[in-house]
C-alpha cells in the first residue's frame, strides 16, 4: 500500500464493516440541505466531545508532544483544539501494537515466510476472487496496465480477499505507535496526521475505523498517507470506501502499481536455474535494480529475455528449503517491494499471483470443454 511500514499480517483478524460518521449529524446535513463536504468532520468532532465529556474530564491533560501534535494540527490544518483533544484523549494505548511492530513477519527465512501465503486455500481463493471479478480486474488491467493475478495476490497477502480487515481500532494504533514508539515515532506521528485529514475528508468517525496493528485500512491495507493518494473510486459511487467495494479496493491496488512504476507487459522474476555463486556483491548491490546485463554475464549469469543493453535487475537470494535460492528481480517485481519494502513480501506476492492464474487458466479451460 503505499509506504509500508513491517508487515502487518492480519490473518487472525474478524471483518469489519466500513466505519460511517455518526447517523443524527447525517440525517440533520440531509434534511438542512447543508453539503456534507462543509460540515462533516466538524461535526463529528462536536459530537465526540459531547459524548466523551466524562472521559475528558477525567483526564484533562495529554503528553506535552501531544498537545504540540494538536496546536500544529489546528496550525497547519484548521482542526478546533478542543474537539481533537477530545478524539486524541480517547485513544488507549496498546502494547500488544508495540510487540507486533518488533516481531514483523520478514524476520523469517523465506522457507517458513513463503508458508504463510502460499497455501492451497489461499491460492484457491484468489481464483475465485478472480472469476467474481473479472470484469473489474479486466477493466482495471486496461486502465493501470497491472495484471489480475498481481491485483488480486495483494489483496490475498493483505486480507484473504476482504475476509481480515483488521480488529485494531487505528486510532489506538496510530496514537500508540506515534507516542510511544520513539524508533517510528515520526513516521507514524505523520500517518496520524494523514488520517484525521482522511476521516475528515471521507466523512469517516475516527474513533470506529478498524484496521492492522500499523493502522492499514480496507481490503488492501492502504495507510492513511497511501489512501488519500492513491485510493480511487473505481465503482463511480462518489465514494473511495476500501472496506467494502472491490471495485475501489481493485482499482486503488492498481493504481497505486501504475503510479509507482509498474510497466504493463514486462516480467517480474525470473529464478537461476544453476547457480554458481555465492554472487556476494551482486546481492549486496540492494532491492533496487542497478545491475546490467554486462555485469550479470560477466558474473557468469545469463540476462533474462527483455532486459536488453540498458535495462536493470536486482539479484535476490533467499534461504529456501532445499537451499539457497538466487532470483533475478526486475522493475515490476521492485514496484510490489513499493507496496511492502520487502523482498520476501513481494516474492510472495508473485508466486502467489503466479498460482492463482494457473488455476484461473485451468477454470476456464475446464468451463470451455464442458
Amino acid at each position: 500500500m503505499h509506504k509500508i511500514i513491517s508487515r502487518h499480517v492480519t490473518k487472525h483478524a474478524k471483518p469489519v464493516q466500513h466505519a460511517q460518521t455518526f447517523a443524527p449529524w447525517r440525517a440533520w446535513v440531509s434534511l438542512s440541505g447543508i453539503s456534507p463536504a462543509r460540515l462533516g468532520w466538524l461535526a463529528v468532532s462536536l459530537a465526540l466531545v459531547a459524548t466523551s465529556a466524562c472521559t475528558w474530564a477525567a483526564k484533562p491533560n495529554l503528553k506535552p508532544e501531544v498537545d504540540a501534535f494538536v496546536a500544529e494540527m489546528a496550525d497547519k490544518h484548521g482542526f478546533d483544539q478542543a474537539s481533537l483533544k477530545g478524539i486524541l484523549g480517547q485513544a488507549r494505548h496498546q502494547q500488544s501494537i508495540i510487540d507486533a511492530m518488533n516481531r514483523p513477519a520478514e524476520a523469517k527465512p523465506w522457507r517458513d515466510y513463503r508458508k504463510i501465503f502460499l497455501t492451497e486455500d489461499r491460492a484457491r481463493g484468489g481464483e475465485r476472487f478472480w472469476s467474481k471479478n473479472e470484469a473489474i480486474l479486466k477493466q482495471a488491467e486496461e486502465r493501470y496496465g497491472v495484471p489480475p493475478e498481481i491485483i488480486t495476490a495483494i489483496i490475498g497477502v493483505e486480507t484473504r480477499y476482504g475476509a481480515n480487515t483488521g480488529r485494531h481500532r487505528v486510532l489506538d494504533s496510530l496514537v500508540t505507535l506515534a507516542f510511544d514508539y520513539p524508533k517510528r515515532g515520526k513516521f507514524f506521528r505523520g500517518e496520524l496526521e494523514q488520517f484525521l485529514l482522511l476521516t475528515r475528508e471521507e466523512h469517516l468517525d475516527p474513533l470506529l475505523i478498524e484496521g492492522s496493528y500499523a493502522g492499514a485500512m480496507g481490503q488492501g491495507q492502504f495507510i492513511a498517507s497511501s489512501y488519500r493518494s492513491y485510493a480511487v473510486d473505481f465503482d463511480s459511487d462518489g465514494r473511495r470506501d476500501l472496506w467494502r467495494s472491490q471495485a475501489d479496493a481493485v482499482g486503488s491496488v492498481a493504481n497505486y502499481f501504475n503510479r509507482h512504476g509498474w510497466q504493463a507487459g514486462q516480467a517480474v522474476a525470473e529464478r537461476l536455474e544453476h547457480p554458481k555463486g555465492p554472487y556476494t556483491e551482486l546481492v549486496a548491490a540492494g532491492m533496487k535494480p542497478s545491475l546490467t546485463a554486462a555485469q550479470l554475464l560477466a558474473s557468469g549469469i545469463e540476462p533474462p529475455q527483455g532486459l536488453g543493453t540498458d535495462g536493470l535487475a536486482s539479484l535476490i537470494l533467499l534461504d529456501g528449503a532445499d537451499g539457497d535460492e538466487y532470483w533475478l528481480g526486475l522493475n515490476n517485481f521492485y514496484v510490489i517491494t513499493r507496496y511492502n519494502h520487502s523482498n520476501l513480501y513481494a516474492m510472495a506476492v508473485y508466486q502467489l499471483g503466479q498460482w492463482i492464474r494457473q488455476l484461473h487458466e485451468a477454470q476456464q479451460s475446464a468451463a470451455a470443454g464442458s
